[in-house]
């Protein structure tokens, strides 16, 4: 069994610019955001930022887009790097996230053959909810995802 190793969830910045850059490069080879992208995600007001950082590194980050007048939250990307998988990062900013947008329902988007992050994403309480026809670049669907929070903290 792998011992847990600490860390501590914070609010991403425009300061960890460079460090999103590379995680997206390292967890989504073909759908990496562009820079401006990236920008807006650490810039835009009323959008959620969260980061883990282990030994220097940023191991994780995910975006969180509350739509108030909706009652629905959108996580934009969620992250962890490859060395840092499955030891309940991905969980832990995930659920970080649904709390801070405050939002009853949350949905996501996932490539249909990221079977991995689907079942994460089950295991959390999502449920598929639609799909989008050719989403991706190379024109693979994206699943969608939501999931009904019972209460809202």
């Amino acid at each position: 069994m792998t011992e847990p190793i600490p860390y501590t969830i914070e609010k991403a910045t425009l300061t960890d610019l460079n460090h999103l850059r590379e995680l997206e490069k390292i967890c989504f080879a073909k759908d990496a955001w562009p820079l401006i992208e990236l920008i807006a995600a650490l810039s835009f007001p009323g959008m959620v930022r969260l980061k883990i950082d282990i030994d220097g590194k940023m191991a994780g980050f995910i975006g969180g887009d509350p739509h108030r007048s909706q009652g629905l939250g959108w996580i934009t990307t969620v992250g962890v790097r490859p060395e840092f998988r499955k030891l309940g990062l991905g969980t832990a900013l995930i659920q970080a996230c649904e709390n801070e947008m405050m939002m009853p329902r949350v949905r996501l988007s996932v490539r249909r053959s990221n079977m991995e992050a689907q079942r994460l994403y089950v295991d959390l309480g999502y449920h598929h909810f639609d799909i989008w026809q050719g989403y991706y670049e190379d024109g693979e669907d994206a699943l969608i995802m939501e999931k009904i929070l019972t209460s809202v903290s």
